[in-house]
């Protein structure tokens, strides 16, 4: 296991469940938007070798590094051991962020100024300037009443708390208290801003644009949706 020290630096988590058709397009694009930054792959023991390609590309380049998890353990769990490997390792800021380019790199360098002067920043389809792409009506209604419907049970300001594209700074994951977040999948991303906002942190939304995915298929189900909805008032009443 690697065990390198990187005070200071930016570490961008990205978890991968059969992704051999990005992964190898998707970190070098984020690398090149933020150079000085690395990279860390948490692979389910993807059947279609993406570990396996992500452990070439490590072995060409010291930004580049991958956990190996024993098999599909969902989206929530993979974000928390990447949160940890980085906590152990000294990084400053960490993102979280899709193989799939439905998160564009492009929007790496202002996201990581604004976490110079906030907390937590929110890579937002919310706020002006936000939007999607290459969604149909069905999709654009669940994610926007998804984030609305958790916006009223919590009670909190951020607009888009279904999105996946998130910044943090070191001290907010040494907060909030990762063991006991509960939720995986869809509600996993309401469940860490509402634990941002419950201890007081400053978080701020930047505006991106989601086009859909063009190569892999989608992790999204009806049962992750339909977790979320039951998991929000579990966060409003126990967190």
């Amino acid at each position: 296991m690697d065990t390198s020290d990187a005070s200071g630096g930016t570490l961008v988590c990205i978890p991968t469940y059969n992704e051999r058709e990005n992964i190898e397009r998707v970190v070098p694009a984020v690398l090149d938007a933020l150079p000085d930054a690395h990279v860390l792959v948490i692979d389910d023991n993807s059947p279609d070798g993406t570990g396996q390609i992500v452990d070439r590309m490590a072995g060409a380049d010291d930004r580049v590094h991958v956990l190996h998890r024993q098999g599909k353990q969902g989206l929530g769990t993979a974000y928390l051991a990447g949160f940890r490997w980085a906590l152990e390792r000294g990084y400053a800021v960490v993102f979280e962020f899709d193989a799939d380019f439905s998160h564009d790199p492009r929007y790496l360098p202002e996201m990581r100024a604004l976490l110079d002067r906030h907390d937590v920043v929110v890579g937002s389809r919310r706020v002006a300037g936000g939007g999607v792409e290459n969604w149909g009506p069905m999709r654009r209604l669940l994610s926007w009443g998804g984030s609305q419907y958790a916006r009223l049970i919590l009670g909190v300001s951020t607009r888009d708390l279904t999105g996946g594209f998130n910044g943090f700074r070191r001290p907010v994951l040494e907060t909030i208290d990762l063991d006991g977040v509960g939720s995986t999948g869809y509600a996993f991303q309401i469940e860490l801003k509402y634990r941002c906002h419950r201890r007081g942190f400053d978080v701020v939304e930047s505006p991106i644009v989601f086009p859909d995915r063009v190569r892999g298929e989608s992790k999204m189900s009806v049962g992750i949706m339909l977790e979320a909805l039951v998991q929000v008032w579990r966060l409003r009443f126990s967190v």
